[in-house]
């Protein structure tokens, strides 16, 4: 397998640090409010790089942390009088709602970075007795220009960004013994949560929380970091710096970043009225068409979400769900494998794979899973063996099923049958039967149904 190297912006053939084992650490979200429609993007194509290295039969450690202690997360809690883990807690328990109903599978390890705090110090202090860093007044500096390689992965000159480029030039800059000095750990301030360091009381900077927990679940050397392709300066670029600084080895082998998504040609924006989280994109759309509609374009490419593409790939996915369900129905004769249909599906999981091995080309990769339709819808039939029809369908399935792609058709829920469920629990509510107006609840839970109690009854809607 090829993958583009960020940071040698080569295509590179991937070989692991250890032979069978794959450690991949993507960046997840801070956790303060729903995830967005471009939160979702990373999160479907690494799950899809995760899969399809557990495919070709790596051991796949795969990492992805939450931010649950941000200024975002501190200005919510204090919104709301409440503590900032209440915050993080409740919207930790919405990301993984969203990541099931895209079909991400959990991660090897989700570490908070609130529960790393111990070994966040460890590094600082390293990094101080090293020479890379040092504190002023509580706050914890790194020397940037000490760093040698600083601007490798990002390719940014560190004089130009002196000179022009503000993105380091961060708050506090008088104490800074350069402006482009970034923090490792600030300083408690009011109303915020913290904890107990060296240099007095304060929290990390947010740099540092990626460096210490991909260090501790994975090791020294990632074999692959990836993330968004925003997270590329100063994020990434930082975390380098401070883990080579640190750990006095490469930091990731390989680096892979997703391309922006784009609503209607446009940056998404709250400004703009074009922001939209993935539990409102939900409301109109199967959360399968939009990790099938994702992965209809190439990770690295720019991304733009409109209604008539998303309802391409709607259509596109009901293409191939309907081939599966027909080879389903078909009973098929007695007899062998037809060996001109094998050749066929080993000469399309072939091409599949050359897909895939090249960068993770999905969009070709979904090309020939249409391929591989149209070819079972012409060759394969009722006068097809068992075996034949068999081996076509597990072709398909297992194809889909590397890309996430959920090949069972959802059973159709009646509007009638919801109303008749909701009476149902009214009745039981008023007989005080209470047991089984809570597993009528339940039950419209799983059937992906919401409800509202409200004054003028109870409103219900699909999620």
């Amino acid at each position: 397998m090829k993958i583009l190297n960020t940071l040698t912006r080569r295509k590179e053939e991937f070989v692991p640090i250890n032979e069978g084992k794959v450690g991949i650490y993507v960046c997840g979200p801070t956790v303060y409010d729903y995830i967005h429609i471009g939160n979702a993007r990373p999160m479907i194509v690494f799950d899809t790089l995760r899969r399809y290295l557990e495919y070709k039969g790596y051991d796949v450690n795969y990492v992805s942390n939450f931010t649950d202690v941000d200024d975002k997360i501190i200005k919510r809690a204090n919104e709301e009088g409440v503590d900032a883990s209440v915050i993080s807690e409740r919207y930790i328990a919405e990301v993984k709602k969203d990541m099931a109903a895209l079909n991400v599978r959990e991660a090897t390890t989700h570490p908070k970075a609130t529960e790393e705090i111990p070994d966040m110090i460890e590094m600082v202090k390293t990094l101080i007795e090293k020479g890379y860093a040092y504190e002023v007044n509580g706050t914890v500096y790194f020397r940037t220009r000490k760093f040698k390689d600083y601007g490798k992965l990002s390719k940014k000159n560190i004089d130009d960004l002196r000179s022009g480029n503000r993105d380091l030039l961060v708050s506090g800059v008088d104490e800074k013994e350069d402006p482009l000095d970034f923090v490792l750990w600030k300083p408690k301030k009011e109303g915020e949560p913290s904890w107990p360091s060296p240099w007095g009381d304060g929290r990390p900077g947010w740099h540092l929380e990626c460096s210490v927990m991909s260090k501790k679940y994975i090791g020294d050397v990632i074999d692959i970091h990836a993330g968004g392709e925003d997270l590329v300066f100063p994020h990434h670029e930082n975390e380098i710096a401070q883990s080579e600084a640190a750990n006095g080895t490469e930091f990731a082998r390989y680096w892979m970043h997703n391309g922006f998504l784009k609503i209607n040609n446009e940056k998404m924006s709250k400004s703009l009225g074009n922001f939209f989280t993935v539990r409102e994109i939900a409301e109109k759309y199967p959360l399968q068409v939009i990790r099938f509609f994702m992965l209809s374009a190439h990770y690295r490419s720019p991304l733009n979400f409109s209604a008539d593409l998303v309802e391409a790939s709607k259509n596109g996915l009901e293409r191939i769900l309907t081939a599966v369900d027909r080879l389903k129905s078909i009973s098929g004769t007695e007899g062998e494998v037809d060996r001109a249909v094998a050749d066929e599906m080993d000469a399309f999981v072939k091409k599949y794979e050359a897909a895939m091995d090249d960068d993770l080309n999905t969009a070709d990769a979904i090309s020939v899973i249409f391929e591989l339709v149209k070819y079972a819808n012409v060759n394969v039939t009722e006068e097809s063996t068992k075996a034949t029809v068999e081996l076509v369908l597990n072709t398909v399935t297992k194809l889909c099923d590397i890309l996430g792609i959920i090949t069972e058709k959802k059973k159709e829920i009646l509007d009638s049958d919801i109303e008749a469920l909701i009476e149902e629990r009214q009745a039981a509510r008023k007989a005080k039967n209470f047991a089984r107006a809570d597993e009528i609840r339940d039950q419209l839970s799983d059937m992906g149904i919401i409800l509202e109690d409200t004054r003028e009854g109870v409103k219900w809607k699909r999620a």
